[in-house]
């Protein structure tokens, strides 16, 4: 069985534990909780469908998040095994249900990387496309985005272990410095456009220079 089929039976399985579980509520059963862990787990098996198809669903910065909650649940179940008198079909339960979540506690922590191909929108991967294009040429290269009385300078090199970008912020207040490392251009392109408003082209029009 290769990697790739174990992944989708068991984001399949997922899927199928979240379905009975939603028959049992509409069937009356469940307890008063039922309804959380049911929401929890059908945002799980969305993350995993996500990370094992390579797409992006929802919003990253949800999903570590996620992760932690779940981390936390199977640390909850492992303190109950250890120190509750449990019925052995129970224990059964509770301790395959805690060795499938580490898996997918794994998993979610992943897809919530940001720095990740999947998240990029695809106006960012064709900026990605030309911005390694120049860096290809050029690197380092360099622009400056002035609003006002604020200038942002950006310096952009590439290197083996990906690309870092150097951000200087000239203001009335001062000045401020700090640099960023990626390893994706895609997330390269999405954190200068979100945070310095330096794009693709402003590389463009300093090395057509």
């Amino acid at each position: 069985m290769t990697l790739d089929r174990a992944y989708y039976l068991l984001a399949a399985f997922y899927s199928l534990m979240v379905i009975i579980g939603v028959i049992a509520i509409l069937a009356g059963g469940g307890t008063l909780l039922a309804p959380i862990h049911l929401l929890l787990g059908a945002l799980a098996v969305i993350g995993l469908w996500g990370y094992i198809l390579k797409r992006g669903f929802m919003n990253p910065r949800m999903w570590r998040p996620l992760a932690g909650v779940l981390a936390v649940g199977i640390m909850v179940q492992l303190v109950i095994m250890l120190t509750s008198s449990l019925s052995s079909v129970l224990l059964t339960w509770m301790l395959t249900s805690s060795i499938f979540s580490v898996m997918l506690v794994i998993m979610l922590y992943r897809y919530g990387d940001r720095d990740q191909p999947l998240w990029a929108s695809e106006e960012e991967r064709t900026a990605a496309q030309q911005l390694d294009v120049l860096l290809s040429e050029h690197s380092p290269i360099t622009a400056i985005k002035r609003d006002g009385t604020r200038e942002n300078s950006v310096k952009v090199s590439k290197s083996n272990g990906g690309y870092k970008a150097s951000v200087t912020r000239h203001s009335q207040e001062g000045q401020e410095r700090f640099e960023e490392r990626f390893q994706y251009p895609e997330t390269l392109v999405f954190f200068l456009e979100k945070f310095t408003s330096v794009t693709v082209d402003d590389f463009n029009k300093t090395t057509s220079l």
